[in-house]
């Protein structure tokens, strides 16, 4: 079925979670909705915050524009806006922007008549973003400890939270989530190739059925997924990716898991101890 008449069937008053009526059209391709209106607002004052934050620095290098969270001394408190405060302002918009675009993807897919696959995996990457700028510093006790808004600095901050526990390739957690996203990247790179390969076949020959696909990994590696399969391994892994990213860095910092400021190196050091106990224990 055509797209456009496939619109017809979707593009029909109801579905909406707030306002009913009073924001459900359509703009063009792009559905609005009340949640449509508040990504808008959200999005246009974190924005117009930065831009003010660079004009009060006198910063206008896109590269070197860096809006930084207050001060340690400040701890959870509210600081003044050009003091911190401004970074907190931004956050708050940037988090009710992601939050709105979710519950508009919930919008559009009641209309469509859909499950609810797209926000939810959506919601991994609020969680991932959530998990820097709100859970860590809570945790630690400051809004100091979320990371800048800017290119430089924001890079700068990555380095620098990578070492300021040893080496971050330590962290067991960050291992699983990079694990995730390689492997992410391979079933992409697999399932993508697959289908090219199949659906552009050479010329005079007929285009490749799924049976074709299936025979191909099962001639490759032993077994075929199959064609809905990976799609839900592929959703699997990318989430797993987001999720074990953010909780990589909450538990990076908290003194309930490094009492004595130990970096993720000297944390390994229950491994050798390990075997060392289990042969006195022999």
């Amino acid at each position: 079925m055509a797209l456009l008449s496939f619109e017809k069937k979707y593009r029909v008053p109801g579905g909406t979670l707030i306002g009913r009526d009073l924001f459900d059209f359509w703009v063009g391709p792009f559905y609005v909705g009340f949640f449509g209106v508040s990504t808008i607002f959200f999005a246009a004052l974190g924005s117009i915050m930065i831009f003010w934050g660079a004009a009060q620095q006198g910063v206008w290098n896109p590269w070197l524009i860096s809006i930084e969270p207050p001060p340690l001394e400040y701890g959870l408190k509210m600081a003044p806006m050009n003091d911190g405060g401004l970074w907190q302002v931004i956050t708050l918009c940037a988090i009710g922007a992601f939050g709105s675009w979710m519950l508009r993807q919930v919008e559009i897919t009641r209309k469509l008549g859909m499950d609810y696959h797209i926000p939810f995996a959506f919601s991994f990457a609020i969680f991932a973003y959530v998990s820097l700028v709100v859970i860590r510093p809570v945790l630690m006790g400051a809004w100091a400890h979320g990371f800048p808004y800017g290119i430089f600095s924001h890079l700068d901050w990555v380095s620098y939270t990578g070492y300021q526990y040893g080496n971050f390739h330590y962290n067991p957690i960050h291992m699983l989530a990079i694990a995730c996203f390689f492997t992410t990247t391979m079933l992409l790179a697999l399932h993508g190739s697959l289908i090219l390969s199949a659906a552009n076949p050479e010329k005079g020959e007929d285009a490749k059925t799924p049976d074709h696909e299936d025979t191909y990994f099962r001639d490759f590696i032993g077994y075929s997924i199959g064609t809905l399969g990976i799609h839900r391994i592929g959703l699997f892994v990318a989430l797993s990716a987001g999720w074990w990213s953010g909780i990589c860095i909450i538990i990076s910092g908290p003194s309930w898991l490094m009492p004595d400021g130990e970096s993720w190196i000297e944390w390994w050091d229950w491994w050798p101890n390990f075997f060392t106990f289990a042969s006195i224990g022999g």
